[in-house]
């Protein structure tokens, strides 16, 4: 499966954004689906992942309830909502998808490009 992310750009801190995860090649209602970020001089880090039938969700600690990561199997899209976000928020941000199961480590089978995401102070 091939994975293209979008929707990154520049937002105020306390603004909100949408990343878009496009599959093709394969149905992305068969992967789990993941989002991980980097920022400049930082390891990559989890950030949240749906699994395969959508009941189960992950959100590191430093998102929760202010991010969504959800799938639309109609478009083969995975989306993460993001609300309210913060300076350290910033960084690139990776989609992923695995046949198997969810995982916080980046053991994932499958990789999409990064998008950039900048919040201003």
């Amino acid at each position: 499966v091939q994975l293209q992310a979008s929707g990154g750009g520049l937002v105020q801190a306390g603004g909100s954004l949408r990343l878009s995860c496009a599959a093709s090649g394969r149905t992305f209602s068969s992967y789990a689906a993941g989002w991980f970020r980097q920022a400049p001089g930082k390891e990559r880090e989890f950030v949240a992942a749906l699994s395969r039938s959508g009941w189960t969700t992950d959100y590191a600690d430093s998102v929760k309830d202010r991010f969504t990561i959800s799938r639309d199997n109609i478009k083969n899209t995975v989306y993460l909502q993001m609300n309210s976000l913060k300076p350290e928020d910033a960084a690139v941000y990776y989609c992923s998808a695995d046949a198997r199961r969810i995982s916080r480590s980046d053991s994932w089978d499958y990789w999409g490009q990064g998008t950039q995401v900048t919040v201003s102070s």
